[in-house]
C-alpha cells in the first residue's frame, strides 16, 4: 500500500470527519466550473457551513455559484426568526443536515430548520445577569462549533457547554474561569482539536487590575481539564505555570508591579491547524497598558499583542511573533486568522495571515512563525513600517503621547477589529472590513484635566473625534485637546472617521478595490462572505445589506433589512436553493454610542433577527419604527451645587459612560429618563433594582454621595436639553 504524505493523511482525516457528520465540503483542488481551491489548506464549504469560517482556514468563502454575479439582483427575504433578545449580534450560524445553529447573547444556542426558521430547540445557560459587569463590550456571543453529533458553546460567564445536537439537552458543563475575583467573561467564539475543545476569554480592558490571559482545553467527550496556557507572567516571585513564561517575564522590564494581571487575554481569533496539530491565537493589550511609555522607557511585554501557536496536545508554544512590542495604544492581536498556501519570493508556503488592529497586514509560515510580510492596508501614523529582518515596527514621533496628546492612526478601535474577514480562491483576494479612524490619545495623568485616568474605561485613554467630537467640553475633564481643524491637517480632504471595505491582494501586497462604507461617525459594519460566485457580501451599520462584484467591487444589490449588521453573512444550499443568512442587533463595543442616525428609527435596534434570503426572494419585513421621538421630557425638581454636579460628571465619565451614552443607543440614555426610573435611581445603581435586565449593583465602587451627585449631573443634563428643546417651539415628550 502506498503510503499517505502527512499533508494528504490530514485532509483525508478532515474529509472522513465531515463524511461521518454529514458535512458537505469541496476538495482543495478543483470543483465544477474550474474553480481552483488548491490556495486554501483544507475542504471549502460548499452546500453546508460546517465551521464559523466556513472551513477550518477561516476564509468565511464558499465553492457555491448559484447566486453570482449576472443574478444576485433577484435576491430577496426568504424568512426571518426572532431570536427573543436584544444588544449586540456577533455570530455566524452554521448549517449541518439542514439544521442551522448558532449562538446569541449570553451565549443562548438556537437550532432552527434551515429551510423554514422553524424552532428545533433553545438552550439558555441561564447568566446571573451580575457578570454583565465584566463583559468589556456588551454580552456578545462570536459563535458555536459542531463536532460528532454535539454543539460547543461558551457563555459569558466562562461557563463551557457540550449539548446534543439533536434536543439541545446539555451532556456537560466546565467552569473555564481560573479566578472569579477577577474581570473575567468569554465572548469569543470556541474551537475544536482533534479531541479538545479550546476556549479564551476576555478582560484585559477592563481597569487597572484586570484579568491575566489564558487558553485552556477541555476533553471532547467528558469536559475533563487538559492543559491551560497562560499569556503573560504571573506577579513577580511567584512560580511560572510552563517554561514560556520566565522568558516573557524578562521582558517586561524591573519595575513591574505585583498588583496587576498583566492582562493578555485571549477574547476571540483561536484557530486549529489539523497538518500540524497546533492552536494559533492572537494577544490583547497589556494591563495597565497605559503606563507612561517614551521610546527610552519602553519594554516588550510579551506576550502582549502577540500571534502565538501551540501543540494542541499538551499546550506548549510551537513558535510565536509580536506584532506591537510595549503595546501603549490598545492594538490587540485577536482578530481572525486565515490559512493558505501562497507564493512568497518564488517559493510556496503554508501561511497564516490577520489583518492586524495596528493596521498591518501580516503573513507568517503557519509552520514556523517566520514573518514574511507586514504592510499597512491602512492609514498609519504610530510606525514607519516593519523590519521583515527584524520583525519590529519603526516607530515614529507620533507614537510617543508622553508630553502632548496625539492624533494616532489608526485609534483604539482598530483599523480592523473583531469583524470577519473573508479570502476567496478564486479572486485571490482578502476582503477586510476596514477602519479609517485615529484618535486623540493622550497621558491623562498629565494633560491638566481632572481626570488622571479612567479605571475600568477599556484602559485606553484616546478619543476618536467623530462629528460629537467638541474639545472645548472635554477641556475640563481630560486637558487641553486639539481642534478639529489641527486634526484634519494631516489628510486634508478625508472624513477623520470612515469605514472602508477593502479587497487586498496578499501576494502584491496591494488594494485592488475598495468601497467607503459609512462617514463621520462609525456605523459599527459587519463582516464579510466572498463564494465561487465572484460575490462578496456585508452588512453595513445603516441596516442595509450590500453584494458586490468580487472583482471588481461593482455593487450589485442592496437591501434596506431596517436591522443593524455587524456579524458575518453565510450561505448554504438545500434542496436545490442556495441561501444567504445573516444575524442582526446592535451593540457590542458601539453598546454606548448613539445608533447610526440612518437607522436610529427602527425599533430592531433592541431586537435581535436571524435573516435569511434567496433568489426571487421578497421585501425583508422592517420591524417596527420607534413610536416615541428622541425627545427631553420634563425632570423633576431638584437642588445641586456647582461641585456636585462636577463631581457627579466625574463619576459619570469614570463609570458609566463606558455602557451609557447621550443620544439613542442600545442602553438607556440617562439624560432623558422618565420620572419613573429618576424615583428608584439610587436602587438600581446600589442595590440592583434592575439587575434582571442586566444593569448590575455598582455598590463595590461608588459611594451613596457618589450616586447622588451622578443623579444631580445627569438630572441637570436634562434640565437643559428639555429647556433648549421648549425654547425650539418642540413640545415636551410624553
Amino acid at each position: 500500500m502506498k503510503k499517505m504524505s502527512l499533508r494528504a493523511s490530514a485532509i483525508a482525516l478532515v474529509s472522513a470527519a465531515a463524511l461521518a457528520s454529514g458535512l458537505a465540503l469541496v476538495s482543495t483542488a478543483s470543483i465544477a466550473g474550474g474553480l481552483d481551491t488548491s490556495s486554501v489548506p483544507y475542504p471549502v464549504a460548499a452546500e453546508q457551513w460546517p465551521f464559523s469560517g466556513g472551513d477550518q482556514a477561516g476564509t468565511y468563502f464558499s465553492a457555491l455559484t448559484d447566486i453570482n454575479d449576472s443574478n444576485a439582483g433577484q435576491l430577496g427575504f426568504a424568512w426571518a426568526f426572532d431570536m427573543g433578545t436584544d444588544r449586540g449580534q456577533e455570530a455566524t450560524p452554521l448549517v449541518i443536515d439542514g439544521v442551522m445553529y448558532t449562538s446569541g447573547v449570553w451565549g443562548i444556542v438556537y437550532a432552527l430548520e434551515a429551510t423554514t426558521g422553524k424552532l428545533l430547540w433553545q438552550f439558555d445557560p441561564g447568566i446571573d445577569p451580575m457578570s454583565a459587569r465584566n463583559a468589556c463590550c456588551d454580552t456578545v456571543n462570536r459563535g458555536i462549533a459542531y463536532r460528532d453529533g454535539m454543539v460547543f458553546v461558551a457563555s459569558e460567564d466562562g461557563k463551557l457547554h457540550a449539548l446534543d445536537a439533536r434536543t439541545g439537552a446539555e451532556k456537560w458543563q466546565a467552569d473555564t474561569i481560573i479566578n472569579r475575583k477577577e474581570v473575567y467573561a468569554s465572548t469569543g467564539g470556541v474551537i475544536l482539536t482533534k479531541d479538545a475543545v479550546v476556549i479564551g476569554n476576555s478582560g484585559a480592558d477592563l481597569g487597572d487590575g484586570s484579568s491575566r490571559g489564558y487558553i485552556s482545553a477541555w476533553d471532547l467527550k467528558t469536559g475533563k481539564f487538559k492543559w491551560r496556557f497562560f499569556t503573560v507572567p504571573p506577579a513577580p516571585n511567584q512560580p511560572y505555570e510552563h517554561p514560556e513564561l520566565e522568558m516573557a517575564a524578562k521582558s517586561w522590564g524591573p519595575n513591574r508591579d505585583g498588583r496587576y494581571q498583566n492582562g493578555g487575554a485571549v477574547w476571540d481569533g483561536l484557530s486549529y491547524d489539523p497538518e500540524t496539530d497546533q492552536i494559533v491565537f492572537g494577544t490583547a493589550n497589556a494591563s495597565p497598558y497605559l503606563r507612561v511609555k517614551n521610546a527610552a522607557e519602553r519594554h516588550d511585554d510579551l506576550f502582549n499583542a502577540s500571534i502565538i501557536a501551540v501543540n494542541a496536545q499538551n499546550g506548549r508554544m510551537n513558535w510565536y511573533y509580536q506584532e506591537t512590542p510595549g503595546d501603549s495604544w490598545d492594538y490587540d492581536a485577536v482578530q481572525k486568522f486565515i490559512f493558505a498556501n501562497l507564493p512568497f519570493e518564488g517559493q510556496k508556503h503554508r501561511v497564516v495571515m490577520q489583518a492586524s488592529k495596528n493596521g498591518f497586514y501580516y503573513t507568517l509560515d503557519l509552520k514556523t512563525g517566520k514573518l514574511l510580510g507586514a504592510d499597512a492596508y491602512s492609514y498609519v501614523n504610530w510606525a514607519k513600517g516593519v523590519d521583515l529582518k527584524t520583525g519590529r515596527p519603526q516607530f515614529t514621533e507620533t507614537a510617543d503621547y508622553t508630553l502632548k496628546p496625539k492624533n494616532v492612526y489608526p485609534s483604539w478601535a482598530g483599523a480592523h477589529t473583531w469583524n470577519p474577514m473573508s479570502f476567496s480562491p478564486q479572486s485571490g483576494l482578502v476582503y477586510i472590513p476596514s477602519l479609517d479612524v485615529p484618535n486623540v490619545i493622550l497621558n491623562m495623568a498629565d494633560n491638566g484635566g481632572k481626570l488622571k485616568h479612567i479605571e475600568g474605561f477599556f484602559n485606553a485613554d484616546g478619543i476618536i473625534p467623530d462629528e460629537t467630537y467638541d474639545p472645548a467640553a472635554m477641556k475640563r475633564l481630560f486637558g487641553p485637546m486639539p481642534d478639529k481643524a489641527e486634526l484634519q491637517k494631516e489628510r486634508p480632504g478625508t472624513k477623520l472617521v470612515r469605514e472602508i471595505l477593502k479587497a487586498w491582494d496578499p501576494v502584491n501586497h496591494k488594494i485592488v478595490w475598495q468601497q467607503v462604507t459609512s462617514e463621520g461617525n462609525r456605523g459599527y459594519d459587519g463582516g464579510v462572505l466572498s463564494t465561487a460566485g465572484n460575490v462578496v457580501v456585508q452588512g453595513r451599520g445603516d441596516g442595509t445589506l450590500w453584494v458586490y462584484n468580487a472583482k471588481t467591487g461593482a455593487p450589485l444589490k442592496t437591501i434596506q433589512t431596517g436591522s443593524h449588521i455587524m456579524a458575518a453573512p453565510m450561505t448554504y444550499k438545500i434542496n436545490g436553493v442556495q441561501y444567504v443568512a445573516v444575524q442582526v442587533g446592535y451593540g457590542g463595543s458601539g453598546i454606548s454610542f448613539p445608533i447610526p442616525p440612518s437607522s436610529a428609527a427602527y425599533r430592531n435596534m433592541n431586537t435581535n433577527r436571524i435573516l435569511v434570503f434567496k433568489l426571487g426572494g421578497g421585501e425583508v419585513p422592517q420591524p417596527e419604527k420607534r413610536v416615541a421621538p428622541f425627545d427631553y421630557p420634563a425632570p423633576p425638581p431638584f437642588k445641586a451645587t456647582q461641585a456636585q454636579l462636577l463631581h457627579g460628571e466625574e463619576k459619570f465619565t469614570e463609570y458609566c459612560s463606558r455602557c451609557h451614552g447621550f443620544g439613542p443607543g442600545v442602553t438607556p440614555d440617562l439624560s432623558r429618563l422618565p420620572p419613573e426610573v429618576h424615583a428608584m435611581f439610587k436602587d438600581i445603581v446600589l442595590k440592583g433594582a434592575l439587575a434582571s435586565l442586566g444593569m448590575a449593583p455598582l455598590n463595590d465602587l461608588v459611594s451613596e454621595k457618589d450616586v447622588e451627585d451622578i443623579h444631580a449631573y445627569l438630572l441637570d443634563t436634562e434640565r437643559q436639553g428639555y429647556e433648549a428643546q421648549v425654547k425650539a417651539g418642540k413640545k415636551p415628550a410624553k
